[in-house]
């Protein structure tokens, strides 16, 4: 939209109210209700719809995505081709729900494969890696990755997208063979070492 400071597709239905940030892209056939904040450099693709949820910078979401009411989105997050999240556990066409939303919390980073399930009510640790079509029902711990139905660990990966080794112990850290980064084992997830 001319002197909006984003784009969007002639297409596309951005609601009075939504608030968009500077070079952002709003494609074909998509929907931005009036209650969405949507960060800077984000890409949003055909055909997706926005609810009345807060999305970082330079997220990226690609087509056929819904993103409802009660998902965050902090920045650099990657969503891919239909992705699905939920919002309520247990809904009936009958029943109103709305009050029962439970919140999904994407962390920065965290990427989802295309045709991945996210059931309300998990967080998604930061940089953490969900593959293609896998259901995730629980919390995915920062730098993890998880495949299958429901979703299971089976390695880590670093902030570069790059796959690390699938044993990381406390000492010593593990080395990103592509870009450097050094981790240690911390909880349940990775943390970043070297650089921090």
């Amino acid at each position: 939209m001319p002197g909006s400071g984003y784009f969007a597709h002639p297409s596309a239905v951005v609601d009075v109210g939504a608030r968009i940030g500077a070079r952002t892209k709003i494609w074909h056939f998509s929907h931005v209700m009036s209650g969405a904040i949507i960060g800077t450099d984000c890409v949003i693709g055909q055909g997706c719809y926005i609810g009345n949820v807060t999305i970082g910078d330079g997220v990226r979401i690609q087509n056929n995505v819904s993103i409802y009411d009660g998902v965050l989105l902090e920045d650099l997050v990657f969503c891919g081709p239909s992705c699905v999240f939920t919002n309520v556990v247990n809904p009936r066409s009958e029943v109103s729900r709305k009050d029962e939303y439970l919140p999904t919390v994407v962390r920065r980073g965290a990427s989802i494969g295309a045709n991945a399930t996210i059931v309300c009510g998990a967080t998604l640790g930061t940089y953490c890696f969900v593959g293609a079509g896998a259901v995730v029902r629980r919390d995915v711990p920062p730098h993890a990755l998880v495949v299958g139905v429901p979703a299971m660990p089976i390695g880590w990966m670093c902030a570069c997208g790059e796959r690390l080794a699938d044993t990381i112990n406390r000492e010593p850290p593990v080395h990103c063979g592509r870009c450097h980064r050094a981790y240690s084992a911390v909880g349940a997830g990775l943390v970043a070492v070297f650089p921090e």
